[in-house]
């Protein structure tokens, strides 16, 4: 499995009410598309208008094109990331064409290496 850390904000507080509201009942084509294209496991947390994602994916899984062939892989799919898009905006500091920010990772604490 791979791991991938990713952020976006909403747009604002009225942005945030609708995001949470879908995302209580998220479409069975959406879910049954992050299935189908290779995601394992997924989370998404709130902080503020701060949205991170953990998402882990099948290795040799490329989570980019992954999500864009599961958006032309059903039209109520590409319906949800439309209504999901218009809510966000992105990070400051990412790059130009990143939507969803990979998040770099800072530190790490494994129960392995734990010394005692």
């Amino acid at each position: 499995m791979t791991r991938q850390v990713l952020a976006i904000d909403l747009k604002d507080d009225e942005a945030v009410r609708i995001y949470r509201e879908h995302h209580r009942r998220v479409w069975p084509e959406v879910l049954d598309s992050l299935h189908n294209f290779g995601v394992a496991d997924m989370h998404i947390y709130l902080a503020g208008r701060r949205l991170v994602m953990i998402v882990e994916t099948k290795d040799g899984c490329d989570l980019r094109a992954a999500f864009d062939a599961r958006v032309a892989s059903h039209p109520r799919v590409a319906e949800w990331e439309q209504l999901m898009t218009s809510l966000q905006q992105r990070v400051p500091g990412s790059k130009d064409g990143e939507w969803w920010t990979a998040m770099e990772p800072v530190f790490e604490l494994h129960a392995s290496a734990r010394q005692g």
